[in-house]
């Protein structure tokens, strides 16, 4: 078996028995959701001082005067600018926080890549927007994106706050002072990575809108 009969075997196994195939996609499909659903809530038990920790950081970046920039290839890109638009556009009644997404600027992301390198795209951004006091926030699903990490260093250097959101075993992302706050999913599959991770960040800026409100006393 190759190529796509890989991806998808229930599909060949079964022949054109169409009951088999449908039930062999409905045992899929509850496992795959049974699986996300348990690794969202280990990591929320795991992961939750750390989440108060960083929420609890960004809310002093923004009272100072800071904010968020995101980033991220691929997957991780299209969470990097959800979190980046929830921040900037969130429901009635939370509060703005300004963010900006790296990979939003079409014609600086391309101009970095074709003159400097692609390695180079988040760090010479944030090399020059950003300030003492803001936070860099990367995605990668392996923790070892070579434009993240070298955003991470950039922005160390010009004294942001780093977090970073890995999966796997975290990558380099995970070697000691690669970034101020880590949050890994310790899965093998990019799919539960990234969805692991969506539902991460989104914790955390809600969280982040509790310490806003003052409403985080009492958690660690």
């Amino acid at each position: 078996m190759s190529g796509i009969e890989t991806l998808y075997p229930f599909l060949y196994e079964g022949g054109s028995d169409l009951g088999a195939v449908l039930a062999e996609v409905r045992r899929s499909t509850e496992e795959k959701a049974a699986e996300i659903a348990a690794l969202r809530e280990s990591l929320a038990e795991d992961a939750a001082d750390e989440l108060v920790a960083c929420a609890r950081r960004i809310t002093a970046s923004v009272i100072g005067g800071g904010r968020l920039f995101t980033f991220g290839n691929g997957g991780s890109c299209t969470d990097a600018q959800d979190l980046a638009r929830l921040c900037v556009r969130p429901p009635d009644g939370a509060r703005p926080v300004p963010a900006t997404a790296l990979t939003g600027d079409v014609a600086a992301l391309t101009a970095l890549a074709n003159d400097v390198g692609f390695e180079a795209v988040f760090a010479r951004q944030l090399a020059a927007f950003g300030r003492p006091g803001d936070v860099a926030v990367g995605f990668s699903t392996s923790g070892g994106s070579a434009n993240v990490l070298n955003a991470f260093a950039a922005a160390s250097r010009a004294g942001l706050a780093t977090v970073g959101f890995a999966g796997y075993g975290g990558g380099a992302m995970a070697e000691p002072g690669t970034v101020d706050h880590l949050f890994t999913v310790p899965s093998a599959s990019v799919h539960r990575v990234q969805e692991a991770q969506a539902t991460v960040s989104h914790v955390l800026w809600e969280l982040l809108q509790r310490a806003l409100d003052g409403r985080l006393d009492g958690l660690s």
